[in-house]
């Protein structure tokens, strides 16, 4: 049976979890809120969605919505997240959940006590490809382990835009930086020490349009990484081994799935995936949890750890200096 959802807000981005979402008969969009009612009237028409709502508020008293996607600006997500567990409704919310570890614990005591689903929107960990990459490095297919690649950037021009707001949380390391530290996360597990430097800009020259980070992982693996809202077009994930590289140059949003085995002798091996939409595998993931016929993918010890470390890296780079994580409450 499927399950029914609200989306709260019309973001862009909902274009790519509604396309998903109605590969799957097992994800039905139900509703959808705007801040008011003409302009959630119009989402609903363009996009075939049944109800429409003036308010966030008015969608989460619909008792016909059990789950909600929610696409707000970052500053938004943990108030919004919070106020749905407490209306009853299952929550798959944006990445990234926060930039401070204590919010997304405070959220996920929300949802343990109102007995509900809560899940951070990293797509990408859903889809064919990165669970290949997972199982090849669990292989030992590049030998063992000592460095991890990582760059996500683009040039975001319009200063109005919401990633380039300090007030909204915006940024490059919450905006397309969390991926990168998604990715070596999945591959070394948890960092101990960090260390980061930022560019400043944005709206209001206090956001970081560009971000350089390093991580340390145990079994002396370094992670390195750089993202930005105002840099050419990049989009990758390696990881080195002393056997060999594994590639891939479209990590995060896998429309053209592969991994490249790049051998110590300079050839080069291609991995050919099958595409999935993995909007669509997220939704259908909470979907099946809601039903009692899944696990989560991504849990709260995966979202925590996740803003943790998003934590410590903006305080390595304001302060200067490398922070460790063990050493944070």
């Amino acid at each position: 049976m499927s399950v029914n959802w609200g989306i709260l807000s019309t973001a862009h981005i909902n274009r790519l979890f509604l396309a998903g979402a109605r590969e799957s008969p097992n994800v039905n969009i139900l509703a959808v809120a705007s801040r008011d009612q003409p302009r959630a009237d119009a989402y609903a028409r363009e996009n075939g969605i049944e109800r429409a709502y003036g308010s966030y508020d008015a969608l989460l008293a619909d008792p016909d919505v059990e789950a909600v996607y929610i696409s707000l600006p970052n500053s938004l997500h943990i108030p919004w997240t919070i106020k749905s567990l407490e209306a009853g409704k299952h929550v798959l919310c944006e990445k990234p959940l926060s930039r401070h570890a204590g919010e997304v614990e405070r959220a996920f005591d929300v949802a343990e006590k109102q007995r509900r689903l809560l899940m951070e929107a990293f797509m990408y960990r859903h889809n064919p490809q990165t669970q290949r990459l997972k199982q090849l490095v669990a292989d030992r297919a590049v030998g063992r382990i000592r460095i991890i690649r990582a760059a996500f950037g683009f040039v975001a021009p319009d200063p109005e835009n919401v990633r380039l707001q300090a007030a909204l949380d915006g940024g490059a390391l919450m905006d397309v930086g969390c991926y990168c530290v998604s990715g070596a996360r999945l591959i070394a597990g948890e960092p101990h020490h960090v260390a980061g430097e930022q560019a400043l800009g944005g709206k209001d020259d206090g956001v970081d349009v560009a971000f350089a980070g390093l991580m340390r992982f145990d079994d002396d693996i370094a992670a390195h990484f750089d993202a930005g809202l105002a840099l050419a077009s990049q989009d990758v994930l390696e990881v080195v081994g002393d056997q060999g590289t594994l590639r891939t140059t479209d990590p995060w949003h896998c429309r053209r799935p592969g991994i490249d085995v790049i051998h110590e002798d300079g050839s080069v091996e291609r991995i050919e995936i099958e595409p999935a939409n993995s909007y669509r595998l997220e939704a259908e993931n909470m979907s099946a949890a809601i039903r009692g016929e899944a696990p989560l993918l991504l849990d709260r010890a995966d979202a925590v750890s996740q803003a943790r470390t998003i934590e410590a890296l903006y305080q390595a780079a304001g302060e200067g200096r490398v922070v460790s994580l063990s050493r944070r409450s």
